[in-house]
């Protein structure tokens, strides 16, 4: 997966709470185990105004105008402001697929559902935890001026407004060394790709009799 270090980048703000995976990426896209290619159809029942299914030419289809992300001043946001709860309901790990195929690099939110919140740093999203406060202000803000971009910078574990405000937000060692250098579960495995040669081969030799 694509390292992450920082990141300035246009923010769209969701204002809904519990938002949950099937509005994230509906059930019937689920038969496909690619990471890619779901981006075209995530928050597929609010985006457009027809009922989606896979295969379809999306670009052919209705788009719902009163939907948020797609107004014109928030396309290309790699940045997703949403509330608390994010990412509830079932564990299906397409949902941080399709907002990364979609273009979302970080997620702001009061809270996340715990399994999301995981899949999330598994597939190269950051998912920040903010006071509902701040998580207040930061609506305002967006909302109050167009082309409104935040700074993300993980080595320091930092929000910075356009107005050099800065919040501090938590993330475990672990989490955060496997985004800076890019690495999954797989990634993280294949570092040990030498030791894990050696025991194959000393294996074989000492119990032939089961290769």
């Amino acid at each position: 997966m694509k390292p992450f270090t920082t990141l300035t980048a246009l923010v769209a703000p969701l204002d809904r709470a519990n938002v949950d995976t099937d509005a994230i990426i509906p059930k019937q896209f689920l038969k496909s185990i690619k990471r890619s290619g779901f981006g075209p159809n995530a928050f597929d029942e609010w985006r457009y105004l027809d009922h989606g299914e896979p295969g379809m030419d999306n670009s052919k289809r209705p788009l719902n105008p009163d939907f948020i992300l797609n107004q014109s001043r928030y396309q290309g946001a790699h940045i997703l402001l949403t509330r608390k709860n994010f990412g509830c309901g079932s564990s299906r790990e397409h949902a941080p697929w399709a907002l990364e195929d979609y273009g979302f690099r970080v997620i702001l939110a009061p809270s996340f559902a715990d399994i999301f919140f995981n899949n999330c740093f598994k597939n190269g999203l950051l998912p920040i935890i903010l006071p509902e406060n701040v998580i207040d202000q930061l609506f305002q803000e967006v909302i109050a001026n167009e082309s409104y971009q935040l700074n993300i910078d993980l080595v320091s574990q930092t929000v910075k407004t356009p107005t050099g405000t800065t919040f501090h937000f938590d993330i475990t060692e672990h989490r955060k060394h496997c985004l800076l250098n890019g690495l999954d579960e797989i990634g993280l495995t294949l570092q040990h790709a030498d030791a894990i040669k050696a025991y194959e081969t000393k294996h074989r030799q000492q119990q032939p009799w089961l290769y």
